[in-house]
């Protein structure tokens, strides 16, 4: 692709953004809903929300809600949360960097811990999903997305701590119809999809929605020659029928089958050793500097694989209405990659003094001649691959610097496991008189069925046998292992009023009351650890490890209030409490970090003052929201004010640590975070046909009190952005036969943390290997400082245009028009002294193409 069209092509789509709009004129609504015309965008008080499970006017709901139309996600392109949660002030998204069911979103400085629960309820069609892996596949053909902020658990039940997301995709209607879409970009990108929809007979509709999408990604592994970094294929099928049975009774019923192959573990690794940077200055790195290289000779790997069937029933008695919907879910996904223990030298135990076995013997040969053979090959500074793999602090002549994920044996495999099985149904009784009075009462259940698994391997070459456990006569022998069942039976009850107290005065109570039981198993065969000698996991130190179990409960009001002093404003205020249920950790979590990082006695180690538990305590916050939200000149201009302030007890936090054991990834807690912020949402329509749209967030949080990491006070919510900024346009201009179309959008996500430890010099397994080691320099030497481990801020522009008829589009887009380099998430690793950290994308330029009928 020629440098210079590129260029033509992005100059061309901003001028036609910023030169239409002063000649845009009234244009015909079409009747497909993807095709709608800017000008037939319906108005906010106008746009029908479900946002307390009923429908309303968006201006009536006393909440901030986004809300993106048909037209919208038409206008846009995007299908999921990855491109949705960017057009939402106060939300932010990390996705696809670990594996692609690994999704966390942020929601006003509350996050979604990795390994634990969301903080974000997905609902689509009015049924609540319960695997965190959902939260980023495409969920048939959307035609409405609800973003609501503040805890939601009241309403929309289980994980809505921090908000809830609602979809709504396309239902059958009297006649049949449907819609294509293709799209073709650079990095041998290729999409399709499109949907069918129609009736079957006078009571019985179909829809039918399929995907398909492939991608080489923006990054290449310059080791294997192959671009298998961020590479992906998918593709799903989404089948939905709906039928009245009777007047007053429809039932709903879907089903998906969705598969995944790609890249995992898209990160590199970053030294933040201030000490160090006197030999080299790349061992004390700021993480947005990092010039990113892939050379681990394991080929990634991440596969996906989600079944799912659901089953709705509404039944209308006139004064009040019945809907019990049920849901099974069973999705599989694991990954394989390249290990992160080369500098630890796990995998040279024998040189270490390791116990002597033909297991050891392999492994430590495989690991030498690599290396050997490797010298000298260019890896990102510090990394050095020297004569032999001693880490260079023991052998500074001709020893080795490998970073995380090297070319070599010498860092060993991972292959990890992520199974889910739920089955979940909820009733609920709800008025339906339309009077000033409305209520609903119910219950649900919900049971999960989840086997988790990390498994640490030696890398004798041969590559990665698939299974938690291999035997050590094996080429891919077994050196550590987390694997559990968990457990969990969910009992809820809720209701709700909502009271017209008088026209311009209404009053919203809710109520949920939350049990959750859960249930952990240890899956580790109690076998030794070939490498060390010890216990396959470090928790087997003095047995088997036993079953645990644990409930959690939580009763979760919501109050709101709304006042109309006329017609087009609307100011209202409301409280809720947020609550996720706490849980287990991979067993043997706390083993292994107390041994490695806790102990400060024994030579090599290190007293960390980190506490991680096995059982994690469950979150619970407290929310209240303001605002006034409205429009005026005939609703040419909207707007949306509102602040907040939420106090956090026991935050769920995400950590991991690397080091001589290899990986582990535990949720801890942190014991009190209080956060408040302020939101602004305008839009403004100068012209019929031309919109103008601004939204600002700001979010100051605090720690308050971190019993798993005490110095860490005073810090701020990790995950959190300080700000972020959506700017953009939107226009149509009609040509005769059709309309020409654009749409910019400006998206400015502030600096950000990704853990609770920022701008700390804490000690790390260098200080505790530096008085030990043939340089014999004082433990302090080997201290990490964490003030260059906070992401910039960034800021990524999208630019689409083209043309649209009545059943026909062809846009050319260019997404992240500036190519700006920006981070997509950083996971420091305290006591390893860096962070693990994965690129952004970088900018594409495409054309998509589609039709309806």
């Amino acid at each position: 692709m020629k440098k210079w069209w590129k260029t033509h092509l992005a100059v061309g789509c901003a001028a036609s953004a910023l030169a239409i709009p002063a000649q845009a004129q009234d244009v015909p609504q079409p009747t497909e809903p993807s095709q709608q015309s800017a000008a037939a965008e319906p108005q906010p008080e106008e746009i029908i929300v479900t946002a307390r499970r009923q429908n309303e006017r968006l201006i009536d709901v006393p909440a901030s809600i986004s809300v993106l139309s048909a037209e919208t996600l038409a206008r846009t392109g995007i299908t999921k949360a990855e491109s949705f949660v960017q057009l939402t002030p106060g939300v932010t998204i990390v996705t696809g960097t670990a594996e692609a069911g690994d999704t966390q979103i942020n929601i006003r400085g509350i996050n979604g811990a990795r390994d634990a629960e969301s903080s974000v309820a997905l609902v689509v069609d009015g049924i609540l999903k319960t695997n965190t892996a959902q939260l980023n596949e495409l969920q048939g053909t959307l035609r409405q997305v609800e973003i609501l902020k503040g805890p939601q658990g009241a309403l929309y039940g289980r994980n809505a701590a921090a908000g809830a997301i609602v979809l709504t995709t396309v239902r059958p209607g009297k006649e049949f119809g449907g819609a294509v879409t293709g799209i073709v970009a650079e990095n041998s990108t290729y999409e399709a999809r499109g949907y069918v929809a129609g009736p079957l007979s006078e009571s019985v509709g179909v829809v039918l929605s399929a995907n398909y999408r492939k991608t080489d990604g923006f990054y290449h592994n310059f080791f294997l020659d192959c671009d298998c970094v961020d590479n992906q294929k998918n593709y799903g099928v989404d089948g939905r029928v709906v039928a009245a049975l009777g007047p007053n009774t429809e039932i709903d019923v879907k089903a998906r089958y969705a598969k995944l192959k790609g890249a995992s573990i898209a990160f590199n690794s970053s030294f933040h050793l201030p000490n160090f940077a006197g030999v080299n200055p790349a061992f004390y790195e700021d993480v947005n500097d990092h010039p990113f290289g892939f050379y681990g000779n394991i080929r990634p790997s991440n596969d996906q694989r989600t079944i799912e069937a659901s089953v709705k029933v509404e039944h209308d008695f006139g004064a009040a209405k019945l809907i019990a919907w049920t849901l099974y879910s069973d999705i599989k996904q694991d990954l394989v990659a390249d290990g992160t223990s080369a500098d630890f030298a796990r995998y040279i135990a024998p040189a270490l003094g390791a116990p002597a076995n033909p297991t050891n013997t392999a492994v430590q040969n495989a690991c030498f001649a690599s290396t050997a053979a490797l010298t000298g090959f260019p890896l990102n500074q510090p990394a050095f691959i020297g004569a032999i793999p001693v880490p260079f602090i023991f052998a500074p002549a001709n020893g080795s610097t490998f970073g995380a994920y090297s070319p070599t044996t010498c860092d060993g495999t991972q292959y990890q496991v992520r199974n889910q099985k739920d089955w979940s149904a909820e009733v609920r009784l709800a008025s339906d008189t339309g009077g000033p009075l409305n209520w609903q009462v119910g219950a649900y259940y919900l049971r999960i069925s989840r086997l988790v698994g990390v498994s640490l391997a030696a890398d004798l070459g041969s590559g990665v046998i698939q299974n938690l456990y291999n035997d050590p006569s094996s080429t891919n022998p077994t050196s550590q292992l987390y694997a559990d069942k968990f457990n969990t039976n969910v009992y809820a009850g809720f209701g709700s009023v909502d009271w017209a107290a008088t026209e311009k005065l209404k009053i919203g109570v809710a109520a949920r009351y939350d049990v959750e039981a859960r249930k952990v198993s240890n899956r580790v065969p109690f076998v030794t650890d070939p490498i060390t000698g010890g216990p396959l996991n470090p928790g087997q130190a003095f047995g088997p490890i036993e079953d645990q179990k644990k409930t959690f409960r939580q009763f979760q009001p919501k109050i709101s209030v709304s006042y109309r002093p006329v017609p087009s404003t609307n100011i209202y205020a409301n409280w809720g409490i947020g609550f996720k249920a706490g849980g287990f950790n991979n067993s043997g979590s706390k083993a292994t970090i107390d041994a490695s990082f806790n102990d400060g006695v024994t030579p090599g180690t290190i007293d960390a003052d980190v506490t991680i538990e096995d059982r994690y305590r469950k979150e619970r916050s407290s929310a209240f929201e303001a605002g006034i939200k409205g429009g005026f000149l005939d609703g040419a201009v909207t707007y949306d004010l509102a602040g907040y302030y939420t106090r956090v007890t026991d935050m769920q936090f995400f950590e991991f640590f690397v080091g001589s054991f290899g990986l582990l990834r535990v949720v801890s807690n942190i014991d009190r975070v209080d956060i408040k912020g302020a939101e602004l949402n305008v839009n403004v329509r100068p012209l019929r046909g031309w919109t103008l749209f601004g939204s600002f967030n700001v979010t100051d949080s605090k720690i308050k009190k971190n019993s798993s990491r005490p110095y860490t006070v005073g810090n701020k919510s990790p995950y959190t952005a300080d700000y972020t900024l959506n700017l953009g346009t939107q226009v149509t201009q009609p040509i005769g036969f059709a309309s020409l179309v654009a749409r910019a959008d400006y998206r400015l996500t502030g600096p950000t943390w990704f853990h609770t430890v920022q701008g700390d010099e804490r000690p790390t397994l260098f200080s505790a290997l530096l008085p030990i080691s043939a340089l014999g320099l004082p433990g302090f030497v080997g201290n990490a400082r964490y003030d260059v481990n906070r992401r910039d801020r960034f800021g990524v522009l999208n630019l689409r245009g083209g043309l649209e008829g009545k059943n026909w589009r062809v846009i050319a887009f260019v997404d992240n028009v500036t190519d700006k380099k920006y981070l997509n998430e950083v996971i420091p690793a305290i006591e390893f002294g860096g962070s693990f950290i994965s690129p952004g994308g970088r900018r594409q330029f495409g054309v998509e193409v589609g039709a309806s009928f």
